[in-house]
């Protein structure tokens, strides 16, 4: 019995063995491909790595077949055996004869083109359509064009060719509608949608593309409502989320952000931490510009660790990282700052990359850098240079980075930026009190060539005044952080309601501007121009009548000017400074040296509630017995003093009525601005005011002259609107002190815009 368990056992297992054993020793004798046709059999056979005399294994004959399906060139492949022969079945994929795009009005075919990835000529796979149909449609969308629908077809043609047509169905521009906040009390919607870049949909954003809805964009948007409330002391300050929403339609997006403001702080303690040895770090101190008592501002925090920065590098402290410690104390509502110095590891910049640009030279780019090749690495430099990079607003996007250089020492540094359309076409429409109806229109070019050049051509036709200029600068003249350029003019106003002359300008002149620091920046100009006093009524005074005639004038004048303000167009907080100087003689009819200065300053008084005050002073006296000219005096009144007439306060004549300007003035304003219960979003605010103010002396003098240099005064209240067609503002005034002949003006309107 157990000799016929062992024979049954040996039976079974020669059964099983033998075939395996036979087939594993199987050698391909024959390869036949079959159904190549613009392939050599010998191209394909290479591809598989099989050759003549290889065992016919499972394994082999699986990696044979995945590696004719990585070629991309076969549509289907089937790996057979015939006895010792293999045979391969493989369907070509098709060559693309031509690729046409059909649908696509917006964008052209040889922008297209670029994008995608197949050409002519390739071999047709499925796959690479994919791809090529996923980044069409990021075309699109960055265009602002979500509802677009693309669609390959393949029409067949002979000798397994193909013509490829992408069918497109564009649709229109997918806007912006509406931006919301949830969450914000100490900003109103309005406040917060001018800090961003994306804007609400509006008829009058034909020309810009600002109310398109990018993904980048809403990320940017994010960082740009971070600084803004860090800037304004709201340390704890987080966006929860920022959704947007595609309508049903696909026609329009709905974003909303909703933040958590948080505390607001001032600052605490401000002390210096530092790791550097033998070093006293109390002569850092008046680099810090944020002090004790003040609103935390993260900008003034950046403000300072870039002081420290560069005041250590002087110090030849090169290899430094300043590090601030924001330490909250939320009982009391204060924020103590510690600004660690500490050293870092000797790396050295090697190189800087700059990629993305078609268009801007590198050296734009290269030279709103704070480190140069050589320099040692510096990362507050580095986001510094990122900031600049952005400012310049040349580009949809700009990214610094850091790799690894070619020793350990060094680093690269890359640049990659987007860039975006420079170019401006506004149309502007309104109407003022002092020019009447207006219209006016403005071609500007920011980055002229590629070279961040402006250049700026504008022409304003009012009922009371036309004006044309053209102008260009370079903002890095000799490849220097000093603009310089240059502009002409040529212009003309009706004075004769105030003064019964009418004016003609004309002229040009070269400017150059640089910075003193962060907030100081330094101008100076020279022009040179004809003026004209025309049309002078026959019963004019006889102090506008001997100076009708042609002048020329040839004058250089600097202005110094600070600026910390929050906002240039609402602004909320921060301080204006500026001092105007000028001298006119440098040839021509014209002498005189004039000076102006003044302050504006706003505060939030409240949630909402902005109060400014400002004040300003000028002078302007003649030399080598040249009098001051009525076209080159001061004039009071309209906007400079509410209450009172364009030209309504300072010397006239009585006799005939005609204003006559005035050679020494000064102006104050206290006015404060609030909601007026209507919903946010109208963006309407009511405001309150005082001005005052005076004009007084002339170099001409007479019996029929009235000048009294005592203080005018008015109160008054007023509406603005921030309409879409532009701003809108009427304000009513009535004169608490004033003279029997200043002219008086209760109610003033301005309305204008440019799109």
């Amino acid at each position: 019995m157990r000799l016929i368990y062992r024979l049954f056992i040996g039976i079974l297992a020669l059964a099983v063995i033998a075939p395996l054993s036979a087939y594993a020793q199987t050698l391909i004798r024959e390869i036949h491909i079959q159904g190549a046709e613009r392939i050599e059999p010998e191209t394909i056979q290479s591809y598989m790595d099989i050759k003549v005399g290889d065992p016919m294994t499972r394994e082999m004959l699986d990696a044979g077949l995945k590696s004719l399906f990585a070629t991309g060139l076969f549509a289907d492949v089937t790996l057979s055996q015939q006895g010792s022969a293999l045979v391969v079945d493989v369907l070509e994929n098709p060559v693309i004869n031509q690729i046409a795009f059909e649908g696509n009005d917006k964008i052209e075919d040889s922008a297209l083109l670029a994008e995608i990835q197949m050409r002519p000529r390739q071999v047709f796979t499925r796959t690479r359509v994919q791809s090529d149909v996923s980044r069409l449609y990021q075309v699109y969308r960055r265009s602002g064009r979500f509802s677009v629908g693309i669609e390959p077809k393949v029409i067949k043609l002979d000798q397994n060719r193909i013509d490829l047509v992408f069918e497109i169905q564009e649709g229109d521009v997918t806007k912006v509608e509406s931006i919301r906040f949830v969450g914000n009390k100490r900003f109103d919607d309005d406040r917060l949608r001018s800090e961003i870049s994306t804007k609400e949909s509006a008829w009058y954003r034909f020309i810009s593309s600002d109310d398109r809805y990018d993904p980048d964009r809403m990320a940017y948007d994010q960082e740009l409502l971070r600084r803004f409330y860090l800037a304004h002391g709201y340390a704890d300050f987080r966006i929860l989320s920022a959704v947007s929403e595609l309508s049903d339609e696909r026609d329009r997006f709905f974003m909303t952000f909703t933040v958590e403001e948080g505390k607001r702080y001032r600052v605490g303690e401000v002390s210096i931490n530092s790791q550097l040895r033998n070093f006293e770090p109390s002569v850092l101190r008046p680099e810090i510009n944020i002090k004790t008592g003040e609103w935390y501002n993260a900008d003034y925090v950046q403000e300072s660790i870039d002081n420290l920065t560069n005041a250590l590098g002087d110090r030849q402290y090169a290899f430094v990282n300043v590090r601030p410690d924001v330490q909250r104390n939320r009982e009391e509502n204060t924020v103590d700052l510690v600004f660690n110095i500490d050293e870092t590891p000797r790396v050295f910049v090697e190189r800087i990359e700059v990629n993305g640009n078609m268009r801007t030279l590198d050296k734009v780019v290269r030279r709103e850098f704070e480190l140069v090749e050589g320099d040692p690495f510096n990362k507050s430099k580095l986001a510094k240079s990122e900031q600049n990079i952005r400012n310049l607003d040349f580009f949809e996007t700009a990214e610094v980075t850091t790799k690894p250089g070619s020793a350990p020492d060094k680093t690269v540094v890359e640049v990659d930026v987007s860039e975006k359309s420079t170019g401006e076409l506004s149309i502007g429409a309104g109407f003022s009190t002092n020019d009447g109806p207006l219209a006016d229109f403005r071609i500007r070019e920011r980055n002229l060539l590629g070279k961040g050049q402006d250049l700026s051509l504008a022409t304003v036709v009012a009922g009371k005044r036309t004006e044309f200029d053209v102008s260009f600068t370079e903002p890095y003249f000799l490849d220097r952080d000093v603009s310089a350029g240059f502009s002409a003019f040529h212009m003309t106003r009706d004075y004769q309601d105030e003064s019964s002359y009418d004016q003609r300008r004309t002229g040009g002149g070269v400017h150059m501007g640089y910075p003193l620091s962060e907030r100081w920046r330094q101008g100076l100009r020279y022009r040179m121009e004809r003026n004209e006093i025309t049309d002078v009524q026959s019963d004019a005074s006889r102090f506008i009548r001997g100076q009708e005639g042609k002048r020329d004038t040839s004058a250089l004048s600097q202005s110094l000017t600070y600026d910390s303000r929050d906002s240039t167009i609402f602004p909320t907080e921060g301080l204006l400074y500026w001092l105007n100087a000028e001298v006119a003689g440098l040839g021509g009819d014209a002498k005189y040296v004039s000076g102006k200065t003044g302050v504006s300053y706003y505060y939030p008084v409240f949630d909402q509630v902005v109060l400014n005050a400002m004040a300003e002073t000028g002078i302007i006296e003649g030399y080598s017995d040249t009098d001051v000219q009525i076209n080159e005096r001061y004039y009071l009144g309209g906007s400079t003093l509410r209450g009172f007439e364009s030209a309504g306060v300072g010397p006239r004549d009585l006799t005939t009525g005609d204003a006559l300007g005035g050679q020494v003035f000064y102006r104050g304003t206290l006015e404060s601005s609030f909601p007026i219960g209507l919903p946010s979003e109208l963006g309407i605010s009511g405001h309150v005011f005082g001005d005052v103010g005076t004009l007084t002396e002339l170099d001409d003098n007479g019996p029929e002259i009235q000048d009294e240099a005592s203080l005018r005064a008015s109160l008054g209240f007023g509406l603005s609107w921030r309409s879409p067609f532009g701003p809108v503002r009427a304000d009513f005034a009535v004169p608490v002190s004033k003279e029997d002949f200043d002219q008086e003006e209760h109610f003033r309107f301005n309305f204008g815009t440019r799109f």
